[in-house]
C-alpha cells in the first residue's frame, strides 16, 4: 500500500513537468504567453505602456511584407505617445455645462501645454460630426477650450457623462492613427496639428 502511495506521489509530482515539456515541444505557448526557443514561458507585458504600443506596431510592420521601411517614422509615434501621456496625466481640465453640451478648458504649461495644443485641435477636427457632435477647439493662452455640443438630448447627456478624457478616447480611431503615423502614411493636414 505504501509503495502505491509513493508511486502515485511521483506520478502526481511529474505530471506538471511532463505537461510543460509537452507544451514546450509542441511550440504551444504556456498560460497564453509567448515561448522562447527553449520552451520557457516569457512575460507578456513589456513593462511600460508606450514601449508596448511601439513594440506592437513594430511587430505589425515586421509581419507586413508591404512595409516601406524608407517611410517608417517610429520617432513621430514616440513623440505622440509622450503627448498622450502629458495630456492624459498632467493637463488640467475644467468642464462647464453649456447649452447643448460641454465646454472644457484644458490647460497646462511647458511640455504639457505643447501637447494640449497639438492633440486637442486635432481631436476636435477629426471628431466633428461623430454621433452628431459639433466639436471645436479654441486656443487659450495656457491651453485649449474644447466645446462639444449636440442637438439630441441623449447625446448631450452622453457628452457630459464622458467628460474630457472620455471624449478624448471616443471614436476608436487612435490605434489606426498610430499605425499610419508609424508607417509614414500620416494625413498631412492632421500632421500639421500634431507636430
Amino acid at each position: 500500500m505504501l509503495s502505491c502511495i509513493r508511486a502515485f506521489a511521483v506520478v502526481t509530482a511529474l505530471a506538471p513537468v511532463c505537461a510543460v515539456s509537452a507544451l514546450a515541444q509542441s511550440g504551444h505557448p504556456m498560460t497564453g504567453h509567448p515561448t522562447m526557443s527553449t520552451g520557457m514561458a516569457v512575460p507578456a507585458l513589456p513593462g511600460q505602456d508606450a514601449f508596448g504600443a511601439i513594440q506592437e506596431i513594430v511587430e505589425m510592420l515586421d509581419a507586413d511584407p508591404k512595409t516601406d521601411w524608407s517611410k517608417v517614422d517610429l520617432e513621430a509615434l514616440r513623440q505622440h505617445l509622450i503627448d498622450m501621456n502629458e495630456v492624459t496625466l498632467k493637463a488640467a481640465a475644467a468642464p462647464k455645462n453649456i447649452d447643448g453640451g460641454l465646454e472644457i478648458a484644458i490647460t497646462g504649461d511647458g511640455r504639457t501645454l505643447a501637447a494640449i495644443q497639438r492633440m486637442v485641435p486635432a481631436w476636435a477636427e477629426t471628431m466633428n460630426g461623430h454621433r452628431g457632435w459639433n466639436t471645436k477647439a479654441t486656443t487659450l493662452p495656457d491651453g485649449e477650450l474644447l466645446t462639444v455640443t449636440a442637438a439630441d438630448a441623449k447625446e448631450i447627456q452622453h457628452i457630459r457623462g464622458l467628460g474630457f478624457i472620455g471624449l478624448l478616447v471616443s471614436g476608436s480611431h487612435h490605434q489606426m492613427h498610430h499605425l499610419m503615423m508609424a508607417k509614414g502614411e500620416f494625413d498631412p493636414e492632421h500632421a500639421a496639428h500634431m507636430h
